[in-house]
């Protein structure tokens, strides 16, 4: 049993299990070792160590049977603590939830656990899954690998953590406007955002179903692709002989770079020219309609968010971050026509947008225009608090909007990623164009 495999991607673990060169109920045993450290706890909310015990020792069982169940038998992951755990707390970060306990795992955890894979325990998260910033003060604000004083980037903030700082292989969280891809880019991890509707949310807390999504956050894009595997219980996305030779690829002008601060702009300046380098050919593309879909963006988001949770918020909203209280509030006034009339005319925008990019294989945007706030003052400044919050999902919730999945890849500068946007339902093409461009970036 070594500290080594506490840094080693997903596959390469569950090769080592295969092979037997890793036992699969030592492998646990190191995770939840690393996780016995008094800070973890800012990271984790709950563990889960009796069963991921029982699924490791199956796990071991099937490999010396030869039964294994796929190449991630035995591999542990976390998982965002917004999604059902049978017998174990699951309170989306907020007060408001406390002692919410389930009788039966969210889907996705039991497509997972049928895989064979080890649940670790649930991950802190933004309060209710509102804010791409990771700040919580009612629960915990997980740390920022980059940067101690920083966010982690949210509202997967835990998920990201757990995988930056060697405390899981690979983390399961949720994204409906940037939550996956956000802590991806600023902990230096791939982020996969996948289409609306593909996975499945049952078992899962919503925050705005018509835009909710459950993804992975990997050390790699192989990662990524084996659990979209697993979670999808279909077949893995054939990564082998991907090139980015005769690629076209689309910088997004419109609203994406705009304001950048300087350490994104430099990161997606290098990425474009290694891509480049690597045989993609780069052309920039404007799209003024995106401008009109990014002001709908309250109507559909917040007006939605209400709706589900506005009870359960008025019963005791002094239990609430504020800024994540005024948030939620601010749905209060979308009506019922307005909230219609925005949906259809997302509709008629989203078919625009892929005419648009219909001639390229992907569209690139900075993951996110700036580095992770500094926490304490994003706590004592309500007005940066707002404005940093709306700046760092910007370009996220373009995917999110257009019905797009999308991939964050890490950049040659720390906590700054490069989004890749891809069709609705094209996630194996994306993966694969993912994988070559991350051998470019590296």
């Amino acid at each position: 049993m070594g500290t080594e495999w506490l840094t080693l991607p997903a596959a390469e673990l569950g090769r080592g299990i295969g092979d037997g060169s890793i036992h699969a109920v030592e492998l646990a045993e190191a995770f939840l070792d690393a996780l016995a450290a008094p800070d973890t706890g800012r990271i984790y909310a709950r563990l889960t160590p009796d069963r991921a015990r029982a699924e490791a020792m199956a796990a071991h069982g099937r490999a010396k049977s030869g039964l294994r169940r796929g190449l991630l038998d035995g591999v542990p992951v976390s998982w965002k603590d917004l999604f059902d755990t049978a017998g174990t707390a699951t309170e989306a970060g907020s007060a408001l939830l406390a002692g919410r306990t389930p009788a039966r795992d969210a889907m996705v955890l039991e497509r997972a656990t049928r895989a064979g894979l080890v649940c670790l325990g649930k991950t802190h998260m933004s309060e209710l899954a509102f804010s791409g910033l990771g700040l919580n003060p009612v629960t915990a604000t997980p740390p920022n690998i980059n940067d101690p004083r920083a966010v982690p980037g949210g509202s997967s903030s835990g998920a990201a953590a757990s995988v930056a700082f060697g405390l899981a292989p690979a983390a399961i969280g949720s994204d409906t406007g940037g939550s996956v891809r956000i802590p991806s880019a600023w902990n230096d991890l791939v982020g996969l955002k996948t289409t609306h509707g593909r996975l499945p949310l049952a078992g899962t807390v919503p925050l705005c179903e018509r835009f909710d999504t459950v993804g992975p956050l990997c050390r790699t894009v192989e990662d990524c692709a084996l659990l979209l595997g697993v979670l999808d219980a279909g077949k893995t996305p054939d990564l082998a002989g991907a090139t980015l030779a005769g690629t076209r690829l689309a910088v997004l002008e419109t609203v994406a770079l705009d304001d950048l601060r300087p350490e994104p702009a430099r990161a997606f300046d290098d990425a474009l020219a290694r891509l480049a380098r690597a045989g993609a050919r780069i052309e920039r593309i404007r799209f003024p309609a995106l401008a009109e879909a990014m002001a709908l963006a309250p109507t559909l988001f917040t007006g939605e968010a209400w709706g589900i949770w506005r009870d359960t918020i008025e019963a005791a909203p002094h239990k609430m971050f504020p800024q994540i209280l005024d948030r939620f509030r601010g749905g209060a006034s979308v009506t019922a026509a307005d909230y219609v009339a925005g949906w259809r005319r997302l509709a008629t925008l989203r078919a625009e947008w892929a005419a648009a990019a219909a001639g390229y294989d992907a569209v690139l945007t900075p993951t996110s225009p700036i580095l992770p706030p500094d926490a304490d003052r994003l706590r004592a400044d309500s007005a940066y608090y707002v404005t940093e919050n709306l700046l760092t999902l910007r370009n996220t919730r373009i995917g999110n909007l257009m019905d797009a999945c999308a991939l964050s890849l890490p950049t040659s500068v720390p906590s700054c990623g490069i989004q890749l946007l891809a069709p609705a339902l094209a996630e194996e093409r994306l993966l694969r164009l993912g994988v070559a461009a991350e051998a470019a970036l590296r």
